[in-house]
């Protein structure tokens, strides 16, 4: 039988990475730590009381009321998704639509186009410049002659580490004639965020996850800021009980604790400092600047260094063949030993040629 597929579907890629039991897993922007002792230990004791046979709290009024009290904020300016992927797809359905464009960087996220599409909305990526700027007049000319009803930016950007300056994102803002999300995935590894510009502009969105500062990968969960409008409409395309119990009981727990991953934050920034210039002292390779937990470099050999880590069971996310991104691989921040191993194997294989 034949089966009558939506259109366009055909055309889209699946998110996908290579799943192994790698030695070392440095492919996904996961934090290389497991919750810290004392979280793991409060998670692990409210689980134990968990009701369920119950459904989740589909408001997510303590979770949501703790992210509020945070920002100064009230909970109507706040929701809870399944990871800040969920509610970016969720924007997407919001404010996208046939013939409505939604206009984002590239190289960026590669679920940006793919939310777009899906939400049958028209994608307007807009290159980065050689460096992996993001060109402020390029994202807002393009907005304007697509009548674009939504712009994303990526700040730090994946997969490229690098970030807009602040001003240039309130340019953006100030001048877009539509809502500007700002993902902030990878925030607590920068430190400056556009939250303050929520106090200047209604249009300003803020998306943020647990899945990578805080280890809950696993989790799911991700949250929003906007204004009590953009945050009412989201409510009107995500799915009932789309955060479920467990996920949400770990979520309130850590966000009570989270000066308890202070330590973890601190030495992955210090090691990307460190694994960023013991790569730049070998001869091929060039280190992208970064403000997140992974580094972006580039080689000649790209292909072939791919290769050789996956052979030595190290994960690495290979970009090297895809548009703007060509001979470049990712490569996230693990533990000290991880890294040195890391280090290792790349040395090896750049001075010495090894096969």
């Amino acid at each position: 039988m034949i089966f009558d597929y939506r259109p366009g579907l055909e055309n889209m890629k699946p998110y996908s990475v290579e799943e192994k039991e790698w030695d070392i897993k440095l492919d996904a922007n996961e934090s290389p730590n497991n919750l810290p002792p004392l979280v793991w230990e409060r998670v692990m004791n409210q689980l134990e009381y968990l009701a369920f046979n119950r459904y989740p709290d589909m408001a997510v009024r303590e979770l949501r009321a703790q992210i509020a009290e945070n920002f100064n904020t009230n909970v109507q300016n706040v929701q809870v998704g399944n990871g800040s992927s969920e509610i970016i797809m969720a924007l997407c359905q919001v404010f996208g639509g046939a013939g409505r464009s939604i206009v984002f960087p590239v190289p960026s996220f590669s679920m940006y186009a793919v939310y777009t599409q899906l939400s049958d909305s028209q994608p307007v990526p807009v290159r980065l410049n050689e460096d992996f700027s993001v060109s402020r007049d390029k994202v807002l000319a393009a907005a304007e002659e697509s009548n674009a009803k939504l712009i994303i930016l990526c700040n730090p950007n994946n997969p490229t580490g690098t970030v807009m300056p602040h001003e240039d994102i309130e340019y953006i803002v100030s001048q877009a004639k539509c809502p500007v999300l700002v993902d902030e995935a990878y925030f607590e590894f920068y430190g400056e965020s556009a939250v303050d510009l929520m106090a200047k502009y209604e249009n300003i969105i803020i998306a943020r996850t647990f899945s990578k500062a805080y280890g809950l990968a696993a989790a799911r969960v991700g949250y929003v800021l906007g204004t009590a409008s953009i945050i009412a409409m989201l409510d009107r395309v995500l799915m009932p009980y789309h955060i479920n119990s467990l996920s949400l009981a770990t979520a309130e727990i850590l966000y009570q604790m989270r000066d308890e991953f202070m330590p973890s934050l601190e030495q992955i920034v210090a090691e990307r400092i460190r694994l960023a210039a013991a790569l730049e002292g070998i001869a091929g390779i060039k280190v992208y600047p970064s403000e997140t937990n992974f580094l972006l470099i580039k080689t000649a050999k790209s292909k072939e260094l791919g290769a050789y880590l996956s052979a030595k069971n190290i994960g690495i996310r290979d970009f090297s063949v895809v548009p703007g991104l060509i001979n470049c691989i990712r490569l996230t921040v693990g533990t000290p030993l991880e890294n040195g191993n890391l280090l290792k194997a790349i040395t090896a294989f750049m001075r010495e040629g090894a096969v």
